[in-house]
């Protein structure tokens, strides 16, 4: 399946040009076997990421509340190597984290050599919700901007590959899915009212995520705007995507530090 126009790398966007669910030509359950053999490949690739201890991979998934960030991650990460995959979930700034340069506390959850860190929320957030509620003036995001190009720059030369999710839904599909919360009861706890006020904001967030989308886009570190209301197709696009990404890193296991010929399964005890 060809994801390409859903990726950008710098061009303009407006975000009512793309879909939020997306007609696959394949069905549910062909969607369904595809991903389970994308997920697969990906742990394979995954372990010789870990073995081989050189690279790694930043995956960053922003959306609007309640778009499928959560899902996706507990999908994506049911077949991987705990050890060699981190996810941090970023959530207000504490007053230390406000104490030091918004970029502070992400550069410190970057994957290291080996590994694969899941961003739930990241820095765009600094680009996001505190220009839509002009926390900081326009001077300040308009250098956060190159700020983040500059961070994502850096990930890169230390051998960082960072792809970047935008879940992309509609404002009738996330009132559904706070609709949904509320009528089970083992959802309530991720049913926030507050919620509510910053759906009264979406073009807003619209606009926050066209600006960030367009001006921190790039062949290096590029994002993808993906229709999230089908989920499996959600699931399929996202994996196909990480998994052509390590593709691309091709990891590889490392050579053995002893002799192997010295050593069979017979021989040792």
């Amino acid at each position: 399946m060809d994801f390409g126009q859903f990726k950008i790398t710098g061009q303009k966007v407006n975000l009512s040009k793309f879909k939020t669910e997306f007609d696959a030509d394949e069905s549910d359950s062909d969607l369904k076997k595809l991903r389970e053999k994308l997920w697969e490949e990906i742990a394979e690739l995954q372990e010789k990421l870990y073995a081989e201890n050189k690279q790694s991979l930043l995956i960053v998934l922003q959306a609007m509340d309640a778009a499928g960030k959560d899902s996706t991650i507990a999908k994506l990460t049911r077949n991987l190597n705990a050890q060699g995959c981190k996810i941090h979930s970023f959530k207000k700034p504490s007053k230390l984290e406000l104490s030091h340069d918004f970029l502070w506390r992400i550069h410190a959850a970057a994957p290291a050599a080996g590994e694969m860190a899941i961003f739930n929320r990241s820095h765009y957030e600094d680009v996001l919700v505190v220009k839509v509620h002009g926390w900081a003036s326009d001077e300040k995001i308009e250098r956060r901007y190159q700020h983040i190009n500059n961070f994502e720059s850096l990930l890169a030369d230390r051998g960082t590959k960072v792809i970047k999710f935008m879940l992309n839904v509609s404002k009738e599909y996330q009132l559904s899915r706070f609709k949904r919360r509320l009528d089970n009861p083992g959802k309530h706890w991720k049913f926030n009212p507050g919620d509510l006020d910053e759906r009264k904001l979406w073009g807003d967030y619209m606009h926050a995520f066209e600006v960030a989308i367009e001006k921190c886009s790039s062949d290096a570190s590029p994002w993808y705007i993906v229709p999230a209301e089908n989920r499996n197709f959600r699931d399929v696009m996202i994996a196909s995507t990480i998994r052509d990404a390590l593709r691309e890193m091709n990891p590889d296991y490392p050579a053995p530090e002893f002799d192997e010929s010295a050593y069979t399964s017979d021989s040792i005890s």
